[in-house]
């Protein structure tokens, strides 16, 4: 699941604002497609007197910290064209207001993550394709762990 956390000024961003970024930051994982509901956003407010940067106050800084473990980004360049797309989804929210900003993304290990108890299903597996349809997540079998790519030959299926 990506999950970001916004760090913001208090009066930074509306109720209407949070939704409409949500919703931006939700659209570029189901374009992967990866279900919906992995993608949790928290917006914190953060008080004047409580933003820190370098040792001093800031009231105009914005600090996006994003936990993926559906997937990871192998090599730099899928990893500066995914900065890339994260910096365009956010501008915005931040260049565009006048808010300085700052983002972090880590990447931690899926098997160390669940949802509802289950395992998430590998990707472009039968199991994950079915997630992403239902936008919830549910048992599956060990034949839904496949990938939804493979197509068994006569050999493996006993020419069933």
């Amino acid at each position: 699941m990506p999950l970001w956390q916004i760090f913001h000024p208090v009066d930074a961003y509306t109720a209407e604002d949070k939704k409409v970024l949500a919703n931006r930051i939700t659209a570029i994982y189901a374009n992967i497609p990866i279900p919906k509901f992995y993608v949790v956003v928290v917006f914190h407010p953060v008080p004047a007197d409580s933003f820190y940067v370098g040792g001093e106050p800031r009231s105009n800084f914005v600090r996006f910290k994003i936990d993926q473990m559906a997937r990871t980004m192998p090599g730099q360049v899928l990893r500066e064209w995914w900065m890339r797309r994260v910096e365009d989804i956010i501008a915005p929210f931040v260049k565009e207001r006048g808010l300085e900003s700052e983002v972090q993304i880590d990447e931690l290990p899926a098997d160390l993550w669940t949802m509802n108890g289950h395992v998430p299903p590998p990707f472009e597996s039968h199991g994950e394709k079915r997630w992403v349809k239902e936008n919830k997540p549910s048992a599956y079998t060990e034949d839904e762990k496949m990938s939804s790519a493979f197509r068994p030959g006569a050999g493996i299926t006993g020419g069933r």
